[in-house]
């Protein structure tokens, strides 16, 4: 049986997912989705109820299942998957999970990678943020919690961009290109998007599943933001760009590249070494691995302590001027107060002494 999708719709107070969510849900491609809530009483979906079936799930009229999450998101999903193996909710085919405005996202991502039950029948597809272009900014400068949201988004979607005035969104464009370069952004006009622009975030595309690597990774756009932001440390802090409220210093996007095949098991004990040392500060790592002893190329999702299993990718990416195949390895890395070069050292000791099997 195949894994079931899992996104994740994040954001902080205000900035419009049960709005999003409720045209997402009004949607024929989303007719089967199973969706998750933290807080029952926050999310606006009086006009999909049917009826309540009891104090935590409720169905909805677009075939969906809607659970109160309340602390135990393991039990929630685990109970969802049973129900559907017995047939006592409608089959569905993917799970979207909104977390409330406050949430940190990444004991969410953590606990979807950790429990064998889960890592079994769920597959993370990524996490969509919602920033609102209106108090975005604001949000950004004065909430951690809203930086952390933006920095770990796979899709980063404005909303309410038609109140805000063009030099309002501009300078927000700016501050997340610099939090997250590699996340691609969209536009939520009146609470609306594709949801296929938000949907299949991992390293496949829907249709014929292709890589998507160059969409997923965009290590061109990490590795040119990390350089500039080196640079600018080499000469020291612009203070009229840096006020008491930024918690962006504290947070890097980088992506190490290896040009030959790498020892597999030297690289998870990198990580894991990462992971020992660093884990609470490596808020995401996602990546494209060309391993000696695989035909194959190996996708890997990571979040904190936690590394999820490796799946296999049906190609390799091709290169979009020679049509060659790229078989490099991509490593993605999203963290808080861990640079660069502290990363690539501890990989690249490892790789260096570890001996073949």
């Amino acid at each position: 049986m195949s894994t079931l999708p899992v996104t994740v719709l994040t954001g902080f107070l205000g900035s419009g997912k049960t709005t999003l969510l409720n045209h997402l849900l009004s949607h024929p491609n989303m007719a089967r989705t199973a969706v998750l809530v933290n807080e029952f009483g926050e999310v606006g979906l009086d006009h999909l109820l049917v009826r309540h079936v009891d104090e935590d799930i409720v169905l909805l009229n677009a075939g969906c299942l809607c659970c109160s999450v309340r602390g135990d998101m393991v039990t929630a999903l685990r109970d969802l998957f049973l129900k559907r193996v017995r047939q006592e909710i409608d089959e569905f085919e993917r799970v979207l999970i909104e977390t409330t405005g406050l949430a940190d996202p990444a004991p969410i991502l953590h606990t979807l990678m950790s429990d064998p039950l889960i890592a079994n029948h769920f597959r993370l597809d990524g996490v969509v943020t919602l920033v609102d272009a209106v108090n975005g900014l604001d949000s950004l400068n004065r909430h951690p919690e809203s930086v952390k949201q933006a920095a770990v988004a796979d899709r980063l979607v404005l909303s309410k961009a038609d109140l805000a005035s063009a030099e309002t969104v501009t300078a927000l464009e700016q501050r997340l290109d610099a939090l997250n370069p590699g996340a691609p952004r969209l536009q939520a006009a009146w609470g609306r998007v594709d949801p296929s622009g938000i949907l299949d975030c991992g390293l496949f595309r829907a249709e014929g599943k292709h890589p998507d690597v160059a969409g997923w990774l965009r290590d061109e756009a990490v590795t040119d933001h990390d350089h500039g932001h080196d640079h600018d440390h080499d000469h020291g802090h612009d203070h009229h760009h840096h006020d008491v409220n930024r918690h962006d210093d504290r947070i890097a996007a980088f992506c190490l590249t290896f040009e030959e095949p790498l020892n597999w098991n030297a690289l998870i004990t990198g990580l894991e070494l990462l992971a020992a040392s660093r884990g609470a500060d490596l808020l995401r790592m996602k990546g494209i691995v060309n391993a000696r002893d695989s035909d194959a190329p190996l996708a890997l999702h990571g979040v904190q302590h936690m590394f999820h299993p490796p799946s296999r990718l049906p190609a390799w990416p091709r290169d979009p001027e020679t049509g060659e195949e790229d078989r490099r390895t991509r490593l993605v890395f999203i963290t808080r107060d861990v640079g660069r070069e502290a990363v690539r050292r501890v990989l690249t000791a490892v790789l260096e002494t570890e001996p073949d099997p």
